[in-house]
């Protein structure tokens, strides 16, 4: 059963680990790999990778991605979004804290934060324009 827009919004705010897909514009499926994301209902979804990464890359060119975020456990749950990207840029120290503290312990944070090199970091901003969501609801 499809989820309502404020519970696919909810979903998509906790901590998933995204499944980024990007078209690669060649022969090929496109590129699917797990990211740390932010969401907050209503905003875009934001995410970081190093700016040489073949994500980073794809993503120029293509203008777009779609994200997945899905619970494996029941009730099993996902939505998934895609969109334009609306913004890009260097990654700010506030960017790289908050999507660690998503993921992280608290006191992994500043360590990890510390051992991050933000000069070859890039953030990506999406506005999700299509919804896909389902609740497959308690099985057993």
């Amino acid at each position: 059963m499809p989820l309502s827009v404020a519970e696919r919004e909810a979903f998509l705010a906790e901590a998933h680990i995204g499944g980024l897909a990007i078209e690669t514009g060649e022969d090929r499926a496109p590129l699917n790999v797990p990211v740390w994301y932010d969401y907050v209902p209503g905003g875009d979804i934001r995410f970081l990778t190093n700016g040489d990464s073949v994500k980073a890359r794809l993503i120029a060119k293509a203008g777009r991605f779609s994200m997945l975020a899905q619970r494996v456990s029941p009730t099993y749950r996902y939505v998934s979004v895609e969109g334009p990207v609306v913004c890009s840029g260097p990654t700010t120290l506030e960017d790289l804290t908050r999507i660690a503290a998503r993921y992280l312990p608290p006191q992994a944070v500043p360590g990890y934060v510390q051992g991050s090199d933000l000069n070859t970091l890039v953030t990506f901003r999406m506005r999700p324009e299509h919804w896909l969501s389902a609740d497959l609801g308690a099985l057993g």
